[in-house]
């Protein structure tokens, strides 16, 4: 074998190392996060014996704080300056105690009520501010490892493969492992099984570190201050629709995945298929986000999420029309499973876009803190989600120790898992139909090579 050959292998390799360390942050991060997503309102209701209403609040102090965080840790990252690069320390920095902080999350306390629900308060902020540590760099490091559309698309793919791998194993065993380990005890069987989760998690993250290199850092073309940063995200079209899609995709997201376990359980009446379903909603999407290179390079990306949440709407729809047929049921989950997998893979791959954009019209480069803000706005969607859903089982008078829940709950429940999903999907349609970025996107890449170059050339 020639030189250029071992070199070419030895790239290929390179690449691949790349895109395995990047895709194992986010299967570390939705060994938590799919927990949260699918039981962390039901530990609370139902495990900490906590008031749905004071849930619901809790849900939207904590977002609050997490805005202020959330900026910070974003223009932490624009101005952290190291031998590994911007994003890549804090990986490392932050795996063991993002691990921590599910152990503690997901551990009852024995203590009086109120002391519970201060408890809850301390440990969900401490998590959430420990998944934006870990999670936001994954978003803030993409423009970072390439400058090719075409292999972020690749890198996206990868990371939502291992993401759904992740969140498929927490579906698939969770439960199972929560009854096998707590002995019918819940409360010490989420304690343990989280405490596995984070360690495995926190290995990941370690692995992450070590594969991945900011091969494409780019430094702004002048320095800027927390306000002008975010500022210049006023400047930034493409990334303002964005971010207001950010809302109405993850709102629709979080309430759907918080009333699973209440639809199948009450409303159909089997826990088995809330297991089912759940499964459904990470294996479908693991295996159709792998289409997700080929079907973007022909239809642009923003194509392709439309299309996909499209799809994701008719699944939902037959659901609805199936009511308690198994059958539809599941016909239902693996459409919408479909169409949900595509999308959440190009999303992530259309994040990285815009910070290209802002820096184009505004010489300011805030991968940082613009993967920050959208960490930020995706967190608000989960309080709207948590608030939302903790109000209506509030308003459907529901009862953790009923066998048989009233008829206000039931509809509450259904709107939760259905209704308010549908109408979200809507408007994200509607939203995204405005986003024109795909087309200017070589000629933006193409003026920034130029400016980068002109730059180094003057240094």
């Amino acid at each position: 074998m020639n030189s250029s050959g071992i070199s070419s292998k030895s790239l290929r390799g390179a690449l691949y190392k790349q895109r395995l360390g990047y895709g194992l942050g986010d299967f570390a991060c939705n060994l938590i996060w799919q927990v949260i997503s699918l039981y962390l309102l039901y530990f609370y209701t139902d495990i900490m014996k906590l008031d749905a209403t004071a849930i619901a609040a809790m849900f939207v102090v904590c977002r609050v704080i997490d805005g202020v965080t959330d900026l910070l840790v974003g223009f932490a990252i624009d101005k952290t300056h190291t031998r590994w690069g911007k994003s890549r320390p804090w990986f490392l920095f932050g795996a063991v105690p993002f691990a921590l902080s599910a152990f503690l999350a997901f551990s009852v306390p024995d203590i009086a009520p109120n002391g519970k629900l201060i408890y809850a308060y301390v440990t969900y902020i401490f998590l959430s501010f420990m998944y934006t540590v870990v999670n936001i760099p994954l978003a803030s490091i993409l423009p970072a490892l390439t400058d090719d559309m075409n292999e972020r698309t690749v890198l996206a793919t990868w990371r939502k493969f291992l993401a759904f791998l992740g969140s498929t194993i927490v579906s698939a065993t969770a439960l199972t492992l929560v009854d096998l380990v707590g002995h019918g005890n819940e409360a010490l069987g989420f304690r343990v099984v989280m405490g596995i989760f984070g360690v495995v998690g926190c290995l990941c993250f370690f692995l992450t570190f070590a594969l991945v290199r900011e091969t494409n850092l780019q430094e702004s073309q002048k320095s800027a201050t927390l306000k002008e940063t975010i500022l210049s995200l006023a400047h930034d079209t493409p990334w303002k629709l964005f971010a207001l899609n950010i809302l109405f995709q993850w709102t629709g997201y979080f309430i759907q995945s918080s009333a699973l376990v209440y639809y199948y359980k009450y409303y159909v009446g089997s826990t088995a298929m809330s297991s089912l379903v759940a499964t459904i909603m990470t294996m479908v999407p693991m295996v159709a986000n792998l289409t997700v290179p080929f079907l973007a390079k022909r239809m642009g990306k923003r194509n392709l999420y439309s299309a996909s949440a499209a799809v994701q709407l008719a699944g939902l729809a037959v659901i609805l029309i199936a009511n308690l047929n198994a059958t539809g049921i599941i016909c239902g989950a693996f459409i919408t499973a479909l169409g949900y997998g595509i999308k959440e893979s190009i999303y992530f791959s259309m994040q990285a876009d815009p910070v290209d954009y802002g820096e184009w019209k505004t010489g300011v480069q805030a991968a940082g803190t613009l993967s920050s803000v959208n960490g930020f706005l995706g967190k608000v969607a989960q309080a709207a989600a948590g608030g939302i859903s903790g109000l209506l089982l509030a308003w459907g008078n529901y009862d953790s120790t009923a066998a048989v829940q009233t008829a206000e709950a039931l509809t509450a429940i259904k709107a939760m898992y259905i209704y308010i999903p549908l109408i979200l999907l809507i408007l994200s349609l509607v939203t995204m139909s405005f986003y024109k970025l795909d087309k200017q996107f070589p000629e933006i890449q193409a003026e920034l090579e130029k400016r980068r170059a002109a730059t180094e050339n003057n240094a």
